[in-house]
This record gives structure tokens, sequence and C-alpha cells, in this order.
């Protein structure tokens, strides 16, 4: 029976045990599923579609009762009752009025609502592609980590065998003492670095964890296997133009200016007063005993013709033009440095060798062998480990600022390529 189960245990298979895993496109799907963040600015663009429903709605109109004597006097006169025996004596004034907008304010308010949809509109957006940038860029640094650990643990397990057999050796009085001090203070500094790795992969996958509400996300569920980072990236022609096209920060800008001359154009409206209707109904207080009237009252611009308002808003409406400007102009600057940025790191790829990578991976062992049989000295031998790491970690580092300034290319031009 116990050999059945543990045949069993070996049948299930590697991955179900690990849980699911996830390219950088199925945690982009489950991020734009799950995020918090984005849910949460969904119900901005919700809303601002409740406000301009709210805004096409007319005033209400208003009903006032007026007049009504609770008693009589000794010059009341007589009507007829209102209901039986009652209202012989019963004054009342009923008035129903309606406030009617001119100059199409009404109109001006609701186009204002539909821009202050478009800004919820590209906040969502905004936030969709900064978060979408955070969650590759994680990506990618685990991708470098996942690499570097596996060079550390390699050099952390011929340093953990070499000090035990130079500390067995300099007990034994074969070796200096400083050749083991020597040895034994640089896995010292091997194992901080492992700390320190385990402390930034943490941090990475915190972020992919919250970015996903993936809580157990963990980086062997992770597949790097698709990132192909040598291959060269064909940057759009005109990245300038096509970004003050899509640029989500421009189009906001744009959005902005467009709500200052919607609110131009309804403070200028307020200058025409609006008009309100009344219909009046009069019981026993005029020479009818029952009279009906229609009225207008409206407000005359003598002292407030809304002149301050319209220059505040005139002021809004270049101050956003200013920015707009300006914005352009930090944008152009940024795109030129990002993509001449991206030119070299390319160009430092592209003299890489993977090939070098691994024949220096084979030099390490094979000095270690030199090493044993003294052919080279202990210096030698770390001073040529050393700089095979730094090598590797600058070739590793490199790959991930390439990646990371093509996402903040994108990011900022406003589209994937």
């Amino acid at each position: 029976m116990k050999r059945i189960f543990i045949l069993l245990i070996a049948l299930i298979p590697i991955g179900a045990l690990h849980g699911q895993s996830y390219t950088l496109v199925d945690l982009e799907v489950k991020f734009i599923e799950s995020n918090s963040s984005l849910i949460a600015r969904r119900f901005n663009i919700d809303k601002s579609e409740a406000e301009i429903i709210q805004e096409r709605v007319w005033q209400n109109p208003t009903f006032s009762i007026s007049e009504v004597n609770l008693w009589k006097n000794s010059t009341s006169e007589e009507l007829p009752n209102i209901l039986g025996k009652y209202g012989k004596y019963q004054q009342v004034s009923m008035e129903l009025e309606q406030m009617i907008e001119t100059a199409g304010k009404r109109r001006k308010r609701i186009l204002l609502k539909k821009l202050e949809k478009n800004t919820a509109i590209y906040e969502y957006e905004e936030v969709l592609r900064e978060l979408k940038k955070h969650l590759r860029l994680a990506f990618y640094t685990l991708n470098r980590i996942k690499k570097e650990e596996v060079q550390l643990d390699n050099m952390l397990g011929l340093f953990t065998q070499m000090n035990d057999q130079y500390k067995r050796q300099s007990e034994l009085n074969n070796i200096r003492k400083v050749d083991y001090y020597r040895i034994q203070t640089e896995l010292i500094g091997l194992q901080k670095e492992k700390r320190e790795l385990e402390e930034e992969k943490y941090q990475s996958l915190k972020e992919l964890r919250i970015l996903t509400n993936e809580p157990n996300l963990s980086i062997d569920q992770l597949i790097f296997s698709d990132l192909n980072i040598t291959k060269s990236v064909n940057l759009p022609y005109d990245l300038i133009a096509i970004a003050k096209t899509q640029n989500i920060g421009l189009l906001l800008q744009e959005n902005e200016i467009q709500i200052a001359k919607g609110q131009l154009d309804l403070e200028k409206s307020e200058r025409v007063p609006n008009v309100a209707v009344q219909v009046a109904y009069d019981r026993g207080g005029n020479i009818m005993q029952n009279f009906v009237g229609l009225g207008a009252s409206i407000d005359i611009p003598v002292f407030n013709k809304n002149k301050g308002n319209i220059a505040a808003a005139k002021h809004e409406v270049n101050q956003q033009l200013a920015q707009r400007l300006e914005q352009e102009m930090r944008l152009e600057q940024s795109i030129r440095q990002l993509e001449n940025q991206f030119r070299k790191l390319e160009i430092t790829l592209k003299s890489w060798s993977e090939k070098d990578l691994k024949e220096q991976d084979t030099m390490v062992k094979n000095y270690s062998k030199h090493l044993l049989n003294k052919e080279v000295t202990l210096m030698e031998f770390i001073d040529f480990v050393q700089s095979y790491r730094e090598a590797y970690q600058a070739y590793l580092e490199t790959q991930e600022k390439y990646q990371s300034v093509l996402e903040e290319l994108k990011y900022i031009v406003g589209k994937d390529f």
C-alpha cells in the first residue's frame, strides 16, 4: 500500500504542486480583471455618467400657497363654499412658478459634465498604463533576480566547499590562515548578497501580488522563457508625433482646456438673466372671486453683469494653454532622452555575447581545478571570480535597464510597440 501511495505522488504533475504558472501576458490579464485600484477608478466613470443624467433634468417648479385666513372679520364677503358648508369666508392664493434658463446654460452645463466624464476616462487609462508599467518592471526585475540567484547559489556552493576545505587545512597548518580568512570573507560577502537579493525578490513579488490580487504568487510560478531581450525592437519613426496624439497627460491637458473654454462660455451666458414664468390663482383677494393670472419675472443686469467670473474664466483658459505648451516641451525632451538611452543600451547588448558568458562560467570551474593543482594563486582565482560575477551582473542589469527604458517609452508615448 505504501508503494502504491508513493507511486501516485510521483505521478502528480510538478506544476500542480507549485500552482498555476503565469507568463507576463497572463499576469496583465489578471491585473486588469482583479486590480482594486482599477476597479475603484471605474466607479468614477459611472459617477460622471450619473452626473450627466442629472444635469439633463429641468429644475423643479415651485408651488406656493399664501393669503390663507384662519378667521373672518367684519368686512368679510360671502363666497361659494369650497367643500360642503366649509369655505364661505375662506380666502386663498396659489402660485406655480417655473424657472426657464436662457442662453443655452443647461446645454453648456451638460457639455461640461461630458468633459468631466472624459477626464475620469483618461484618469482611468492613465492609472491602467502606469500600473501595467510597474507590473512589467517588477516582472523584468524578477527575471534578472532569478538568473542572478542561479549564479550566486553556484558561487555560494563553491565557496562553502572551499571554506570547509581551507578550514581543515589551516587547522592542520598545511595552508596559511590568511588564505582561510580570505575565503571566509568572500563567503560572508556572498551570503550578504544572497540576503539582499532575497529582500529585493520579496519587494518585487509583493508588487506583483498586489497588482494581480494574487497573495500567494511565487517566483517559481513565473514563466520567463518567452522574454526575448536580445531581439531588436523597431521603434516607430516619429515617436513625438504619436505621443502628441496618444499621451494621456496631453489628452488630459487638452480636455482641461476644453473644460476651461466651456466654463468661459457658461460664464458669458450667465450675463443673460433667466426667466421665471408663473401661473397664479387667487380666491377672494381681488375684484374677481376666482382669479387666474399669468406672470413672468426676470433679473435686470444693472449691477452684476458677471464680469469678474468671465475674466477669471478667460485667465483659466490662458493658463491651461500655457501648461499644454510646457507639457509638450517636457514630453518631447523626455522622449528624445529615452530614445537616445534606448539606442545606446541596444548597442551595448548587441556587443555582449551569451556565448562569452557561458565560456566564463566554464572557466570558473576550470580555475577551481587549477587552484587545487596550485596552477593559479588564491588571489588570482578570487579576482577572476569577482570579475566574472561583476560582468554577469552588469549584463543582467543592462538587460533590465533596456526593458525598463522601453516600457517608459511605451508609457510616455501611450502605445505598445
